[in-house]
């Protein structure tokens, strides 16, 4: 994809930073700016759909610990093939 040039104020000692981070790494300091830009714009960005778009069928309500964990125990069995023993 084709880049964009534009210019922005940044701060002294934010620009230090990158610089250090540019040596450090060997990487140019514009690509340090390019994923801090990245980052921001994902951060930001409104998405279409919910992150949870799909519903599950429930009681309801909220399951009780004993409830919680008597359904991963079962879970468990039903997993490892194992109808003996004690779940912990």
């Amino acid at each position: 994809m084709p880049m964009k040039r534009t210019n922005v104020y940044a701060d002294p000692e934010d620009l230090a930073i990158i610089k250090e981070a540019a040596k450090r790494r060997g990487i140019s300091e514009a690509e340090i700016i390019r994923q801090g830009i990245h980052l921001a714009a994902m951060a930001n960005r409104v998405w279409d759909e919910p992150l949870f778009s799909r519903t599950f069928e429930g009681p309801g309500r909220t399951p009780s610990k004993p409830e919680v964990r008597d359904t991963v125990a079962e879970a468990v069995l039903r997993e490892t093939g194992s109808g003996s023993g004690s779940a912990a």
